[in-house]
């Protein structure tokens, strides 16, 4: 046992050497420790106040040809923090002005026979013309309106059968609508979080690819090829600060940002947290690895970055649920180890799951983390042996 212990006494001491090395080189380099507090501090706030999902005060125009009571009663309707009334057109012809512009998102146009309709029998119409450019914002914004408008219309059935002394409650479906994990529906929990969990994967990657790609730059990569240490000592400690550092930066951003700020829930375990995110960042890293020994120079290493980093955001399931995917794309979406580390987080955070819950999302990290952590590994020696040559 002694003599095991004594054998591995030296790459132990080599390791610990290159990991305070790292840590040196990251806390010397000012302007990195900078971006690296702003991305999980200040990006995240910016993302949970800016990245709200809901339509507010939506710009909107009325063109109003009944002038009528009715047509007042439903424009009265058209309230902030939703809408906000920005002008009521008089001709017809400043609807594409004030549409082609930007100064209103929607034109509501009430027809000159709006009111005769509504004290009619027969059914009233609204026109609605939406600024198409902001896909999100008008497909929310007519949701609300059409929300708007059935209410009117029970209002004005109702009424009318009071009028008349016929209302009769007939067969209805009453909706009683309960939001689970979020019951007020903030979109600042979704985009905050999410917005972590992103960071996590960003600074994974650039962290550990920027460090070796300066290394390779300078030319310090040699030092390390005839110092003692071997291939895989050089490649862990390249990764363990990566680790330490992603994870003290994770845990600042919910003592700062999300827990004071947003009100965040922490409603399962942070160890569990912690754990899984630390495995996600180790096959992260690899992968960042991987990237700086394609890369020449750090313009090439983050452009390689970016390719990489936009499919899998978009493929994660974040914006756009898997199963709304084309087959092939659901596939693909399914070797990107985001989609297993955004289900675990909101999981863990927000539902308040446990390991048993999530052993897919987390066998799935933990599988691709092998084959990255592998396939990186034998590169990298493969790499050092073909500059050992050199």
């Amino acid at each position: 046992m002694r003599r095991r212990l004594a054998a591995g006494a030296p790459w132990r001491r080599r390791v610990a050497g290159l990991i305070r090395k790292e840590f040196a080189q990251i806390g010397r380099d000012r302007p990195l420790v900078i971006i690296l507090l702003w991305a999980f501090t200040a990006a995240i706030y910016s993302a949970g106040r800016g990245g709200a999902t809901e339509a507010m005060n939506v710009a909107t125009a009325v063109y109003d040809l009944s002038q009528g009571s009715a047509s007042r009663e439903f424009v009265s309707h058209l309230q902030p923090p939703y809408f906000k009334i920005v002008a009521h057109l008089q001709r017809e012809s400043e609807i594409t002005t004030w549409l082609d512009r930007g100064k209103a998102a929607i034109v509501v146009i009430i027809p000159p026979d709006f009111q005769r309709r509504v004290d009619g029998t027969r059914q009233a119409q609204i026109q609605v013309l939406s600024d198409g450019a902001l896909a999100m914002p008008a497909t929310v914004a007519g949701a609300y309106i059409a929300a708007i408008s059935a209410t009117y219309s029970v209002t004005v059935l109702e009424r009318r059968a009071g009028i008349s002394g016929a209302l009769v409650r007939g067969p209805a479906l009453d909706e009683r609508l309960r939001v689970t994990f979020n019951p007020n529906m903030l979109s600042s929990w979704f985009s905050a979080l999410l917005e972590l969990l992103n960071m996590c994967t960003m600074v994974s990657l650039l962290l550990t690819a920027a460090n070796l790609v300066r290394e390779k730059e300078r030319g310090t990569i040699e030092r390390l090829l005839v110092s003692p240490a071997k291939p895989c000592e050089i490649f862990l400690a390249k990764i363990i600060p990566t680790v330490v550092v992603v994870l003290a930066l994770c845990a600042l951003s919910f003592l700062l940002v999300l827990v004071p700020v947003f009100g965040l829930p922490i409603r399962g375990s942070l160890l569990l947290f912690f754990s899984v995110t630390a495995l996600y960042v180790f096959a992260m890293t690899s992968m960042g690895i991987a990237i700086a020994l394609v890369a020449r120079n750090m313009a090439q290493g983050v452009l390689i970055m970016i390719l990489i980093l936009q499919p899998m955001i978009f493929l994660s399931g974040a914006w756009n649920p898997p199963e709304a995917m084309s087959p092939w794309l659901r596939g693909i979406s399914l070797v990107s180890p985001l989609r297993y580390f955004l289900d675990f987080g909101f999981g863990v955070i927000l539902k308040g799951n446990g390991a048993s819950v999530l052993a897919r999302d987390i066998a799935g990290i933990a599988i691709l983390g092998s084959v990255l952590f592998g396939f990186s590994l034998l590169w990298f020696e493969r790499s050092l042996k073909v500059r050992t040559r050199a």
